[in-house]
């Protein structure tokens, strides 16, 4: 069997509520790059479709009936540190100590209230072109960081302004803009010779427009369905033929991270995502109660 290159580093690179209408937006960048890599136009969003609970269960690997993150919960309270739903961030942190750990978020809530705190995560919230700048110095400086996580928000906030939709000019503009910005990032990592190495996930959370022109939240395809993709060693390419949700990401995240989890996560990898080079490879899932057992004999 050939072996695939390790993954020394993992981006999740997000536009927030894009949903599919990249396909109607003019995006240079992610036509490009998609193809690079496996990708779907019919990943599903989670219910409700809504930043909090979606990006929620992006970065911490379950639905929210589990993570129980909402807008006003991750506005206003720092996400609990034991919760037996941890992010990637604290999966990391706990299982490679020394790892560098990055988020870049144009919506400040996710840095507050859905990545843990005291983690060591060098956390950056800013305007979306402000923020890729900050972006791109950090990634000269820091080559060797293990997971770096980037929001973009203007699509939403135009889609809540104008509204939502491929009839929406101003919308279809804003994603435009976004995909210049992660164009931007994927260009320099290329540059740095990073992508050889590096798994990168390309997504949004949730569309808009379904039930209400300017809001989303409910389980309308319009709302619902979204883009994703996934480029880095060992990954298919071309367009994946079975369910993707929005959720996975988690998955393939942990597993070319090398995270063991000590709870069942609802990630699952999809179908047709990986060839045979990760043949011998899964997630590590370990009970809990076992883990803190064995935490203590070792001890």
């Amino acid at each position: 069997m050939k072996q695939t290159k390790a993954v020394q580093r993992v981006f999740i690179l997000g536009m927030d509520g894009a949903g599919n209408f990249v396909q109607q937006a003019d995006t240079p960048n992610l036509d490009a790059w998609l193809p690079r890599g496996a990708y779907t136009f019919d990943a599903k969003a989670e219910m409700p479709t809504i930043s909090a609970e979606c990006w929620g269960s992006v970065l911490h690997g379950v639905q929210p009936d589990k993570h129980k993150l909402n807008n006003e919960k991750a506005a206003t309270l720092s996400y609990p540190s034991d919760s037996p739903f941890p992010s990637l961030f604290r999966l990391v942190r706990e299982q490679q100590p020394e790892a560098k750990l990055a988020s870049f978020s144009s919506w400040s809530p996710i840095n507050s209230g859905i990545i843990e705190d005291n983690l060591g995560v060098h956390k950056v919230s800013l305007p979306d072109a402000e923020l890729v700048s900050s972006l791109l110095v950090y990634m000269e400086e820091n080559q060797d960081v293990r997971l770096l996580f980037l929001q973009l928000d203007e699509p939403d906030g135009s889609g809540h302004r104008y509204g939502y939709g491929d009839d929406c000019p101003e919308y279809l503009a804003a994603i435009t803009t976004c995909d210049e910005l992660i164009g931007s990032v994927l260009k320099r990592l290329e540059k740095l010779g990073l992508m050889e190495d590096s798994l990168v996930v390309l997504l949004t959370d949730h569309g808009g427009g379904g039930d209400n022109k300017y809001s989303h939240g409910s389980a309308h395809p319009m709302d619902r369905d979204v883009f994703w993709g996934c480029i880095g060693p060992g990954i298919n390419s071309g367009l994946l033929k079975g369910p993707v949700s929005i959720t996975d990401t988690a998955a393939i995240a942990a597993l070319a991270l090398g995270l063991t989890l000590t709870q069942q996560w609802d990630a699952r990898l999809p179908e047709g995502l990986l060839d045979d080079t990760w043949a011998s490879k899964s997630i590590t899932i370990v009970d809990s109660k076992t883990a803190a057992a064995e935490e203590s004999h070792n001890g």
